[in-house]
């Protein structure tokens, strides 16, 4: 008797009520989970940043955009956005173009070699980002045990140990993020590489081109859809992450390496200013979309997703 009235009941419904509750059904879940891991944390963010909230204290009281002018007034602020810039750029450079040069050469490999080196060059990232940073510490330690230390011995370069850290924290810095940021942008670019028609390089290998001619003139601007999201993904990865700085350096020394990602950690979870802290993610949050607008711009995606124009002479 029941399952009669179900079904007249959804018998009532009309096609797209019935089609409304099916898509409620099965994001609904999800809906529910988005809102309470990604929007509840976003909010919180907000209105955080508007307190003078600290775990020192057990009260806290709404100063408006007083946190905001405090990000000005800090001693470190300057270092540290010129630390983000120079870190963030140069490390976007190695991925993008490391992953690129990559996907370029294991397409010009037979398949197995092409799969071999593709996962090899995955192994930093499929590594655990504590294994990961203690292996490089391991690399550049200080005494002559660390394994950069014993080849420079080794080989005669120094006649004393060299603290790879102190000396050049942001170039290993930049190294140690872009051995694993590079391998996106190889798995990206490859996959792209993969759906180009080999008709293309064909005709142009018959018309006498060049492999040079066929990279720049037909494979490049074919992968300019990658080439924006790689960029644009990149960008927004490495303004948030600051995991393998913490583990390696943790921002110093001196603040050489403190990033703007790692100085909102540090100001909220080691200083316990979490109205401080969430100002300055707030501030990276307005940035990051800033990055993404210009990049539309630059990539022209208007122009990218408009539908091609076909013109009769």
């Amino acid at each position: 008797m029941s399952s009669r009235r179900l079904h007249r009941s959804r018998s009532k419904l009309s096609p797209r009520a019935r089609k409304f509750l099916l898509l409620t059904i099965f994001l609904g879940p999800c809906i529910v989970m988005i809102a309470l891991f990604w929007f509840g944390p976003v909010f919180l963010t907000v209105f955080l940043s508007f307190t003078d909230m600290s775990i020192r204290r057990a009260e806290w009281h709404w100063v408006g955009l007083e946190n905001y002018f405090n990000i000005g007034k800090h001693p470190f602020t300057m270092k540290v956005v010129v630390n983000t810039a120079i870190y963030v750029s140069c490390t976007l450079l190695w991925n993008v173009f490391v992953g690129l040069l990559l996907a370029l050469l294991t397409y010009y490999m037979d398949e197995r070699s092409a799969l071999f080196y593709r996962a090899l060059w995955l192994l930093p990232r499929s590594s655990p980002p504590v294994v990961y940073g203690l292996l490089w510490l391991w690399v550049l330690d200080p005494t002559e045990y660390g394994l950069l230390n014993q080849f420079v011995l080794a080989l005669g370069l120094s006649d004393k140990p060299i603290n790879w850290l102190m000396e050049y924290p942001m170039l290993f810095i930049i190294l140690i993020n872009g051995f694993v940021g590079c391998s996106f942008g190889m798995i990206v670019f490859s996959s792209a590489l993969k759906s180009i028609p080999r008709d293309y390089i064909i005709a142009a290998r018959v018309d006498g081109a060049s492999e040079w001619r066929i990279i720049k003139d037909i494979i490049l601007p074919l992968l300019k859809w990658p080439l924006m999201f790689v960029t644009a993904w990149q960008t927004l990865s490495l303004l948030a992450s600051y995991e393998y700085i913490l583990i390696v350096t943790n921002g110093g020394p001196f603040y050489a390496t403190e990033v703007w990602s790692l100085f909102a950690y540090h100001q909220a979870f080691e200083h316990l200013e979490l109205g401080f802290g969430a100002a300055l993610a707030m501030v990276l949050v307005i940035v990051s979309i800033i990055c993404v607008v210009a990049y539309m711009k630059v990539f022209k995606f208007r122009r990218m997703i408009s539908p091609a124009k076909i013109e009769i002479a």
